[in-house]
């Protein structure tokens, strides 16, 4: 018998953790205000898209006492960071994707603009989503994205590591 796939362990996984969710009936939001973690970062840990550090184990289970030793333990495991490809045709996805592609350019430059040449990072990364009345009264959704600033680096060879070692190699042999 084949031994299961990492997906297909993610997948039962996440399947579990969001059962658990259920059974507590409890938001996100409700989850993040007892951990001190944003709602986007719960629901990444539930669907195994955010490792568990060890310090937050203990607000998660308070949170949710469904979680079992077991499941706890997956969760801080090390992860594969994927997505199904068929996610796109969810329209809310499919609507954020346009979003950022239609406004994508004009951020960019905005970006350049405020920071220089660079990018945000998805790593040293903070998302929350929130719901507001706008001025005539209806729901809003605030997605947030905060994320590091991380300039390009001019790649010059004295900063270069591996060219540092490779020039003092051959300046340490005798000819």
């Amino acid at each position: 018998m084949e031994a299961p796939s990492s997906s297909s362990i993610k997948a039962r996984t996440a399947a579990e953790l969001q059962a658990v969710k259920r059974k507590s009936g409890k938001t996100y939001g409700q989850i993040a205000d007892e951990t001190g973690l944003t709602n986007v970062y719960v629901a990444q840990l539930l669907r195994r898209q955010a490792q568990l550090k060890p310090g937050t184990a203990p607000l998660l289970r308070a949170a949710l006492p469904g979680l079992t030793d077991e499941l706890l333990h997956e969760m801080m495991q090390p992860l594969l960071r994927s997505y199904d490809p068929n996610l796109i045709q969810d329209p809310t996805v499919y609507r954020l994707h346009e979003a950022v592609m239609h406004f994508g350019e004009s951020i960019k430059e905005i970006v350049n603009e405020e920071f220089g040449d660079g990018i945000m990072s998805a790593i040293d990364f903070y998302c929350s989503v929130d719901k507001v009345k706008g001025v005539d009264g209806k729901d809003r959704v605030v997605l947030t994205f905060d994320g590091k600033y991380l300039p390009y680096t001019e790649q010059t060879t004295e900063h270069m590591v591996s060219r540092l070692r490779k020039q003092d190699n051959q300046e340490g042999k005798p000819e």
